[in-house]
């Protein structure tokens, strides 16, 4: 009756109140939640380079009377552009030891090589770009040349976007230091940027030097 009488009332045998399951708290490492929402965009990112990747390879041959990539590519070139890229992401490499080893005035030199290399990429690609539609060969010309540069253009604003966050994350860096966030921050930066240089071995690969050989 005892025990009866002590639940009905809601309290244990020291007078405190009955607990009848306990909540365990799982905790979880600061920043985690945003690294792994940072994996699940680069899955969504792959997605649509997948999608533009097999768009391209569908496409790639349609030139309807236009110029053939074998006309248009300049390997020369893009393999410079391509060095370029991938100069960048090893000086990113660099910088990201140096946050680890806690050398700001070094790891923001680093950065700055990153976005430089980044800077010349892009300038290569606006030149081809530029170089493409002045001979007649824009985006209009066939569906070749619509897949091609909307796959590469798509990478470029990846670029682009990139750079905008790189210099963004130097300026505060600065202000702030080497803060948890902005290592945390640097770090999706990071995946990103060599995400994007993974990508472009794809385009340099799949639409240059392949469709160089067709």
């Amino acid at each position: 009756m005892s025990s009866v009488s002590l639940k009905k009332d809601g309290l244990d045998e020291k007078g405190e109140p009955l607990s009848f399951y306990q909540l365990e708290e799982h905790h979880h490492p600061e920043g985690s939640s945003t690294m792994l929402g940072f994996w699940m965009y680069l899955m969504s990112d792959c997605l649509i380079f997948a999608v533009l990747f097999a768009a391209y390879g569908v496409l790639g041959t349609s030139y309807a009377g236009g110029p053939t990539p074998k006309e248009i590519f300049e390997l020369p070139l893009v393999a410079v552009n391509t060095a370029m890229l991938l100069f960048s992401s090893i000086t990113y490499g660099f910088a990201m030891l140096s946050m680890e080893e806690g050398r700001q005035r070094i790891m923001q030199m680093w950065l700055a090589f990153t976005g430089l290399f980044g800077l010349a990429f892009l300038s290569i690609e606006m030149y081809e770009f530029a170089t493409l539609i002045h001979e007649g060969a824009g985006p209009t010309r066939s569906a070749f040349l619509a897949s091609f540069f909307t796959l590469v253009g798509t990478h470029g604003l990846h670029v682009t976007m990139g750079f905008i966050w790189l210099v963004t994350l130097m300026v505060q860096v600065q202000k702030h230091g080497l803060i948890a966030a902005n290592k945390r921050r640097l770090m999706c930066l990071s995946m990103f940027w060599h995400f994007l240089d993974v990508i472009w071995i794809g385009v340099f690969t799949f639409v240059y030097l392949m469709g160089s050989l067709r």
